[in-house]
């Protein structure tokens, strides 16, 4: 099988991406005091990285909704803004079969890759990882999150994939009882 046979999707765009960067003559914006010396190869080979796909866009705004339907039933995830500003809120449900699942919803505030979630009535504080198109509770949790579930239900290595990013479509979102999901 020849070289063009084995190069994946993913081979091809990061071939595509380093002779990309190693042609560069593109224009640099003017750097900004106090900002660190940027390379212009590598900041061209992250821009066409996440262009293709290869990494993800974490810069945007975790702001939208979050779903993902399987076997045993909806995973939901919204989060809005906050009445306070620069602060957000988020509403969550995760279904592991009849009548096993949880919920919680609370204060919400990012950290780089992170999000903070702090969940209302609860002790329970998760520090989720946030792929811009994706939301990735740890496998493992506090055990004070096991209050926010019944049964055999976890949030723990739950994954919430993005379905929208507008805020309308996360404020009108409903749970599985038929209620608005996020307040």
């Amino acid at each position: 099988m020849g070289l063009k046979g084995c190069m994946t999707k993913r081979g091809a765009a990061l071939a595509l991406i380093l002779l990309a960067s190693a042609c560069g003559g593109g224009q640099q914006d003017a750097p900004v005091k106090g900002d660190p010396p940027a390379s212009p190869a590598a900041s061209a080979l992250e821009q066409a990285a996440r262009e293709a796909g290869v990494v993800s866009d974490t810069s945007a705004s975790p702001i939208g909704l979050y779903r993902s339907r399987h076997e045993a039933g909806l995973d939901s995830l919204c989060i809005v803004p906050s009445d306070e500003p620069g602060k957000m809120r988020f509403a969550l449900e995760a279904a592991f079969g009849e009548q096993s699942e949880c919920h919680g919803r609370g204060s919400l505030r990012r950290s780089g890759e992170r999000l903070v979630m702090n969940f209302d009535r609860s002790a329970c504080l998760v520090v989720a990882g946030y792929e811009g198109d994706r939301v990735v509770i740890p496998g493992a949790l506090d055990v004070e999150c096991a209050a926010l579930c019944n049964k055999r239900g976890s949030l723990e290595g739950v994954s919430f994939p993005r379905v929208s990013r507008e805020v309308g479509v996360a404020r009108d979102a409903r749970g599985r009882d038929g209620e608005k999901l996020c307040l």
